[in-house]
């Protein structure tokens, strides 16, 4: 069976709505991965790569603070990446929301809540300097970006056609609904599997 790996938002966590509706969309077909990540963006990069190494995903999906992720991992880990609505300056985001709020969705280690501050900014700042580093021609075509038409928070389209090549829209805002999940989303992640499959070695 296929896997799929979902990297969430900031402000959520591996069950959120997006999550969830995958992991419906796909329940008989593939299975859809989607960890807690850290708060601080080098435990949560950390994590994805043990993931990676763990689970084997056929294909990396992301939604915001997860696309930033999933952009800098896909090239390195040669597995192909749909991007949702890309979050390529986190440092602006956080910036404006200094101070303790709570994840937007339960997280498996109980652990509501979460503290924005300058150290964690700083730390998104390193990453955010070297986050195309990793870019190459190979990988032009197969990391895709899908942008909600209604999203205010993270307009990057321009951005990301700096770097690759397919980008898609989509009649939303910035995290998608279950349904646009599975109108939108789901049919580009088949897409991505049919066009790019991973060879697996066995275990």
């Amino acid at each position: 069976m296929k896997k799929i790996l979902f990297l969430h938002g900031f402000f959520a966590s591996g069950q959120c709505q997006p999550a969830l509706a995958l992991r419906e969309a796909f329940e008989g077909r593939a299975e859809v991965v989607s960890p807690d990540l850290p708060t601080h963006p080098k435990e949560a990069l950390a994590l994805i790569r043990d993931v990676i190494d763990r689970e084997r995903p056929d294909v990396l999906v992301g939604n915001s603070c997860g696309s930033f992720y999933a952009q800098m991992v896909a090239p390195v880990v040669g597995i192909p990446a749909l991007l949702g609505n890309p979050h390529f300056r986190m440092t602006e985001f956080l910036s404006a929301r200094i101070g303790r709020h709570e994840y937007k969705s339960k997280r498996l280690d109980g652990k509501q809540e979460f503290v924005i501050d300058e150290p964690l900014i700083a730390e998104f700042a390193e990453m955010e300097a070297r986050q195309f580093d990793c870019c190459n021609p190979y990988y032009k075509d197969k990391v895709w970006g899908i942008f909600g038409e209604q999203d205010t928070l993270a307009r990057f389209e321009p951005l990301f056609l700096e770097h690759y090549n397919r980008s898609f829209h989509f009649p939303g805002a910035h995290t998608p609904t279950a349904e646009e999940v599975k109108t939108w989303y789901v049919p580009l992640v088949e897409k991505l599997m049919m066009e790019y499959p991973i060879a697996k070695k066995s275990s």
